[in-house]
C-alpha cells in the first residue's frame, strides 16, 4: 500500500512510462510552497506562495530520471541593515527514483530488507509508481539560497551606536568622546572650582555684615 497521497501537488505518478527505458513524460504544475523552502529568520519561499513546476520524467532501467525546473518567489532580511528582501528565484535540479525492488544498480533484490540502510539513506524511491518531489526541491532550493543575503552589494549596515540606516545617510557619524575625559562629562565645575565659590560667598557675607554695623 502506497504511503503517498496523490493528491499532494508535489506527488507524482510515473504509471504512464510504464517502466519502459526511453520513455519520456513532460510535466507542468503550479504547486503551494511547502515548509522548510529556506533558511530560518533568513530568507526563504513563503509557505503557500505559488511554485510553478516543469519537470521531465523519463524511464531507464533502474527508476526514473526527474529533471526540473522551478520558479518561486523569495523573501527575507538583509542581514546588514535588516530591510526587507525580496527577489525571484529559479532552480533547477536532476534526481534519480529507484524502483523499489532493485538496487543502485538497477539489479533486483529478492527483499527490501537486502538494502543496505546506508543505500537507503542516500537514494530516492517510488512507491508503487508515485514519488514526492518535496525533499529533492528543499534541497535545490536551500542550496540555491544565499547564506547572508543583503539588499545591495555595498549595504552599509546599521550605526552601531543608534541604529541607523548608514545607507540613508552615508556622513552619518558620533563625535567619540575620548573614554579618559568621559567621567568629567555631566560635572558643572572643576573640583578646585568649589573653594574658589566657597571664598566668594565668604566674602560677600562679610560686606554685608560691615554695611549693617
Amino acid at each position: 500500500m502506497n504511503r503517498l497521497d496523490h493528491r499532494d501537488p508535489l506527488v507524482f505518478d510515473t504509471h504512464e512510462l510504464g517502466r519502459r527505458p526511453g520513455s519520456l513524460r513532460k510535466v507542468e504544475r503550479t504547486s503551494p510552497a511547502p515548509e522548510g523552502l529556506g533558511i530560518v529568520d533568513v530568507i526563504g519561499v513563503p509557505v503557500g506562495s505559488e511554485m510553478d513546476l516543469k519537470l521531465r520524467l523519463e524511464s531507464v532501467v533502474e527508476g526514473v530520471l526527474v529533471t526540473g525546473t522551478t520558479e518561486a518567489h523569495v523573501t527575507g532580511e538583509c542581514v546588514r541593515c535588516l530591510e526587507p528582501i525580496e527577489d525571484d528565484l529559479e532552480v533547477d535540479f536532476q534526481e534519480l527514483y529507484y524502483y523499489p525492488e532493485t538496487d543502485e544498480r538497477g539489479r533486483r533484490a529478492s527483499s527490501q530488507d537486502e538494502l543496505s540502510e546506508e543505500d537507503e539513506e542516500e537514494t530516492y524511491r517510488l512507491e508503487g509508481d508515485f514519488f514526492d518531489l518535496q525533499p529533492v526541491l528543499r534541497d535545490a532550493v536551500v542550496l540555491a539560497l544565499p547564506l547572508q543575503p543583503v539588499c545591495q552589494e555595498d549595504c552599509l549596515g546599521l550605526c552601531s551606536e543608534c541604529g541607523a540606516r548608514l545607507s540613508d545617510d552615508p556622513d552619518h557619524h558620533h563625535d567619540a568622546v575620548d573614554p579618559r575625559w568621559a567621567a568629567l562629562q555631566g560635572l558643572s565645575a572643576a573640583p578646585g572650582d568649589e573653594g574658589d565659590e566657597n571664598k566668594d560667598s565668604d566674602t560677600r557675607e562679610g560686606l554685608a555684615e560691615n554695611q549693617e554695623k
